[in-house]
């Protein structure tokens, strides 16, 4: 009896967790459909009469969606790809290779995480400019093609695959490259899949460093773009709620088809090391 009480209070508790979440998606949707003369007025009206659907069609209109949404598809694409190709060939090394100071190297990279990533936008924001990258694909790109996190999570679940694989691999002739690969990569797909996910996510979500770094509407992105809803006389909030609806359903679709195997990767980077 007890331990049935103590389920349904965790399962109530739960559930009313979730709803507060799923509140404020619940709230934009309906924003996104209502007309003008709805959207402020007390007390809320939280099922829009009529449902406006061309709000949909007026903010593609007033903002460039669609070129704000291929620049978001080729950051998100290239700068998780890279991260990808890095994290990888960094978690093996630090895993499998053994080189003079290998633990003192990723004892500083994981220091490293420790640094507010706002101390970084001015030198990187210098870099750049030298470089001449402002407001191109470069600047939105090559400086997040690295990340601590995903090669410490990446290189604890290489650490935990045993060490046999490698010592049998290498008497049939097996090279370090063929064997991370063929071997630890297909091994590691739980955790590469958890990294592209978070990476994704955070990449089609960047707000500060787009708005940084772009000077023209065509190189901007989606959540930059979410700016054209505000004018000098206020804000248009069902349009901008309609475009909010727009940018996140890609990585809600994105994590509903992965999501099982955020916390099989995750887990797992705790086994060892």
């Amino acid at each position: 009896m007890r331990d049935a009480l103590s389920k349904g209070t965790i399962y109530l508790l739960l559930s009313l967790g979730g709803i507060l979440m799923l509140l404020p998606f619940a709230w934009m949707i309906s924003t996104s459909l209502k007309p003008a003369n709805q959207v402020m007025v007390m007390p809320p009206v939280w099922i829009p009469h009529p449902i406006q659907w061309s709000n949909y069609a007026e903010a593609m209109r007033v903002a460039p969606l669609g070129r704000y949404f291929i620049n978001s598809v080729i950051v998100t694409v290239l700068s998780t790809a890279g991260e990808l190709i890095t994290t990888i060939l960094a978690a093996y090394a630090f895993s499998r290779l053994q080189f003079y100071g290998r633990d003192i190297l990723f004892s500083i990279l994981l220091g490293t995480m420790m640094v507010p990533g706002e101390v970084l936008l001015i030198p990187n924001f210098v870099t750049l400019t030298k470089l001449g990258w402002i407001d191109r694909y470069e600047a939105l790109i090559v400086p997040w093609l690295a990340s601590v996190f995903a090669i410490f999570l990446l290189r604890q679940h290489f650490l935990s695959i045993p060490k046999e694989l490698s010592y049998a691999a290498k008497v049939d002739g097996c090279s370090d490259g063929r064997f991370l690969w063929e071997i630890m990569v297909p091994l590691a797909k739980p955790a590469i899949v958890t990294i592209v996910l978070l990476k994704a996510i955070g990449s089609w979500n960047a707000f500060l460093w787009p708005l940084i770094v772009t000077n023209s509407k065509e190189m901007r992105t989606l959540p930059v773009g979410l700016t054209a809803f505000r004018t000098d006389v206020g804000t248009i909030y069902e349009l901008l709620m309609a475009a909010s609806t727009l940018v996140i359903l890609p990585m809600i679709i994105l994590f509903l088809i992965l999501e099982r195997y955020i916390v099989e990767g995750v887990s797992r980077a705790g086994i060892k090391g």
